[in-house]
């Protein structure tokens, strides 16, 4: 058996139980994992739909121009049904999407036209406003518009929905959906409830987005948008996809706390998937108290977390933003970094030997040691103050004139603790290594480290 073309290979995604995350949670919590579609999200399914109930209606037509707003999902749904009918297709993003979504889009023949984020939904900028404009300038272009598109409700009334009810036998009694276009949850919610009208339909929102609110209140609040890192969930519109009627509530997830999930997922339970998973399992371990043994809940996953490597998944970006701590750097990883050795004197030496040991090691202080206790210290320009008044102090024992001793702090103390320790009298630290062995951090080592 083989399949004519890649678009044949969309649907009958696998279930998959939720074993560690979840084992707060009372109820079975399975996954629907929709990274196995051929684009790896469930944007396939709806994708393809739009564009051949178009060719059905006669809008879209050979030879034609697909242009399409989108955070990458569903473009690259869309880039996989030009490929396979021919269609040319350009895709508008806002600049707050991975680069990987974009760079896998070009690699698919899109043309892709980045727009500001920061911008109203109805400024020519935005990438809703950009498409529109390209459909109206491009002769025998369609314009999917997904956001408003019954076809993409369709998509999942017709496909997601029935996989659902027959993977669960029809024991399903929740289901959880991150919120975007909002054509999953309306499609696969409305076949579920025509199933069972008792199944509860979750959606969740992100912080910055109107959904939750105008789903409680009936209020559009403008004052509840603003600017938000979460992708594909949560919008600044309402579009008609979203049925309301539906869905029984929504959770609102942050940003932190929806990106540290979907780390989890890759980690704890080996799901690789994006930001809108992360946002889903977070946003159902905060209603956790809602369910009980019984239930069984099926979480939507939509993408692949390949789409989010650059971001959600690379420590540097999320540090960042706060959303990671910062990795403690302390005094014995500086002194790894150098490798240095300590020089010392003893307390019994002369101060030509200390001078000796100062201009052939090149250092411009050293430890004064009593056996192996550190008593004292010198530097350069103390002998060199000391030497300028009587030449002969370089036959006087060390002891006598050192200065007092560096400070003595733990291997494990961090930069930060460090600092304070420098003073303008003082300009090095020491510590006993993991070895037992002393070392010494001078400020030209702190500097090199916080510069590196």
């Amino acid at each position: 058996m083989y399949y004519n073309n890649i678009l044949e290979t969309i649907g009958n995604t696998p279930l998959v139980k939720l074993n560690k995350i979840t084992k707060g949670i009372k109820a079975t919590v399975l996954a629907k994992v929709e990274t196995f579609n051929p684009g790896n999200s469930i944007k396939d399914r709806m994708a393809v739909k739009m564009i051949e109930d178009a060719e059905k209606a006669g809008i879209l037509k050979p030879g034609g121009t697909v242009i399409e707003g989108t955070s990458g999902n569903t473009g690259m749904g869309l880039a996989l049904a030009c490929i396979v009918k021919g269609y040319r297709l350009i895709c508008t993003m806002p600049d707050k999407q991975s680069k990987e979504k974009m760079d896998m889009l070009r690699a698919m023949g899109a043309e892709v036209v980045v727009t500001p984020t920061n911008v109203e939904p109805d400024d020519p900028r935005s990438y809703y406003s950009v498409a529109k404009r390209l459909n109206k300038e491009i002769p025998n272009s369609f314009y999917p518009n997904q956001y408003d598109n019954p076809s993409n409700t369709v998509a999942h009334y017709e496909q997601t929905g029935p996989e659902i009810w027959e993977q669960t036998e029809g024991k399903i009694t929740h289901l959880v959906v991150g919120v975007g276009t909002g054509g999953t949850i309306s499609g696969t919610g409305k076949f579920l409830k025509e199933k069972n009208p008792n199944i509860q339909v979750w959606g969740i929102d992100t912080y910055g987005s109107v959904f939750k609110k105008y789903h409680e209140t009936g209020i559009f609040d403008e004052k509840e948008i603003y600017s938000y890192l979460t992708e594909g969930i949560g919008e600044d519109i309402l579009p008609k996809c979203v049925d309301f009627s539906v869905i029984d509530l929504f959770e609102k997830v942050t940003d932190r706390e929806g990106m540290l999930m979907t780390r989890r997922l890759a980690k704890e339970e080996g799901i690789f998937v994006g930001n809108s998973a992360g946002c889903a399992v977070q946003g159902l371990l905060q209603l956790k108290d809602r369910l009980t043994e019984k239930d069984v809940v099926v979480v939507i996953f939509h993408d692949h977390g390949s789409r989010y490597v650059g971001k959600i998944f690379n420590d540097d970006w999320m540090r960042d933003r706060g959303f990671l701590e910062k990795p403690k750097v302390t005094i014995s990883d500086i002194a790894g970094n150098n490798g240095m050795e300590i020089i010392t004197i003893d307390e019994n030496a002369l101060v030509a030997e200390a001078i000796a040991k100062i201009t052939g090691n090149n250092v411009s202080q050293l430890p004064v040691f009593s056996g192996d206790k550190p008593v004292g210290s010198v530097n350069d320009g103390q002998l060199f103050s000391l030497l300028m008044k009587n030449p002969a102090a370089k036959n006087e024992k060390i002891g006598t004139v050192m200065l007092a001793s560096f400070p003595v702090v733990g291997a494990d103390t961090s930069v930060e603790q460090i600092t304070a320790k420098f003073t303008k009298n003082n300009s090095a630290v020491l510590f006993k290594d993991h070895n037992g062995k002393y070392k010494i951090i001078t400020k030209h080592d702190l500097i090199s480290a916080i510069a590196g």
